[in-house]
């Protein structure tokens, strides 16, 4: 059997349930932002016996158009995709980088060539291969006056750096407007610190998901993420559905927010 073959198509009772779960969502209540830790690409080789994790890698990549799909179709507006961790660039072997290198700079091609859709960038370039910034790059430039479904694409990322990064932004901002080490203090604050960040601009996520049934967080918009809601789905991601995704928004419309109060 080929692990990359397509999948079938869904039956009838599936499609039944797809159209229930819809109805259950409320519109109003659809988070305006996702962010979703892919998660699993690795297992779902290795479950298949693969001797080259950069199969379960390429899965994955073949399930993100899909999956953004699914979330533009349900009303969400913003959805960033956690693909390459800071902690990834130090922890994996060098073959896996590259081949994950190419994988990402071919999928931030592919998104690039959807209509109306925009691809940013979030993260470092540090670590990364010159192929892969550039094929970042060119998305960015190429779809940064687009309107449509906003996609983030979190590489060479990782939450504590991204607010060290920040940190050094205020303060390399403050000393060049003149500002002292007396007068730092008032400048650091939530909003400042916020304004400075990878994703400054933005809205927080209001929903956050992690695919491979793990419960952690694993440094991912640490900042972001103070106040969002967390949902955990058991599939592998290249395996993900999109009643997972239905069944996250249902319940994401049923919880009362309370944003720290």
């Amino acid at each position: 059997m080929n692990p990359e073959r397509t999948a079938p198509r869904p039956g009838l009772l599936y499609r039944l349930y797809q159209r229930r779960l819809r109805r259950e969502i409320d519109p109003a209540r659809v988070p305006h932002h996702i962010a979703i830790i892919v998660d699993g690409n690795r297992r779902w080789a290795k479950q298949r016996l693969q001797e080259r994790v950069s199969v379960g890698h390429r899965a994955g990549a073949r399930k993100v158009p899909e999956f953004l799909a699914w979330c533009e179709a349900a009303g969400v507006k913003v959805v960033t995709l956690y693909l390459l961790s800071t902690d990834n660039l130090s922890g994996r072997d060098d073959g896996e980088l590259q081949d994950l290198f190419g994988i990402i700079s071919g999928l931030a091609g592919e998104l690039a060539e959807m209509p109306e859709w925009r691809v940013k960038h979030v993260g470092s370039v540090d670590g990364l291969s010159p192929e892969l910034v550039d094929a970042l790059a060119r998305a960015e430039e190429r779809t940064k006056d687009r309107a449509g479904l906003h996609i983030n694409l979190a590489v060479g990322y990782g939450g504590r750096s991204e607010i060290t990064a920040a940190m050094h932004s205020v303060i390399a901002e403050h000393q060049a407007a003149g500002g002292t080490i007396e007068t730092l203090a008032e400048r650091l604050t939530p909003e400042t610190i916020g304004a400075h960040l990878w994703t400054r601009g933005q809205a927080d996520p209001e929903l956050v998901i992690r695919t491979s049934g793990e419960q952690r967080l694993s440094d991912f918009m640490i900042w972001q993420s103070a106040y969002s809601e967390f949902y955990v789905v058991e599939a592998l991601y290249p395996d993900l559905r999109e009643v997972d995704l239905l069944r996250a928004l249902r319940d994401y419309s049923t919880r009362q927010r309370r944003l720290g109060r």
